[in-house]
C-alpha cells in the first residue's frame, strides 16, 4: 500500500478514536455510494453526522481541511441524501472535517470542525 494511503488509515483511525471520546457513535467507515466514499458516517446525539477526514505530515502547503474542495462536498453531500434515504432518516444531519497533523517525531494534532459545511453548497 502506497505510504498516503498508510497515512490517511492512519488519520480516519485517529479520527474514529476522537470522535468516541465525545460521545459519538460510528455506524460506517470508507461507505461508498457512486463516486463519492464518504470517510465516517455517525451519530452525535441525534444528528446524523457526515464525516470527511484530512491528513497531512505538514502544514507547508496548508491546513487538511483547505483540501476539501467543493468537488469533494458535492458528493459527500449526494451521498447523504442516499444514505439518509437508505436508513429513512428525515430529520437533521451535518457535515464536519476532521483535521489530522502527523509530524515526525511528535504528537499528532487532531482537530474536529463541527459543521464545516452546509448541504446545497454549489
Amino acid at each position: 500500500m502506497a505510504l498516503h494511503n498508510d497515512i490517511g488509515n492512519y488519520g480516519e483511525e485517529l479520527a474514529c478514536e476522537h470522535l468516541k471520546a465525545k460521545g459519538f457513535k460510528i455506524l460506517e467507515t470508507n461507505w461508498k455510494f457512486s463516486r463519492a466514499e464518504v470517510d465516517i458516517i455517525a451519530w452525535d446525539k441525534k444528528v446524523l453526522v457526515f464525516v470527511e477526514v484530512k491528513t497531512r505530515t505538514s502544514t507547508s502547503f496548508g491546513r487538511p481541511e483547505a483540501f476539501v474542495t467543493k468537488k469533494k462536498m458535492k458528493l459527500l453531500t449526494q451521498a447523504a441524501s442516499f444514505y439518509s434515504e437508505k436508513i429513512n432518516h428525515d430529520w437533521e444531519i451535518r457535515f464536519d472535517v476532521v483535521s489530522v497533523v502527523d509530524r515526525k517525531n511528535k504528537q499528532p494534532v487532531v482537530e474536529h470542525i463541527e459543521d464545516a459545511f452546509f448541504l446545497g453548497l454549489k
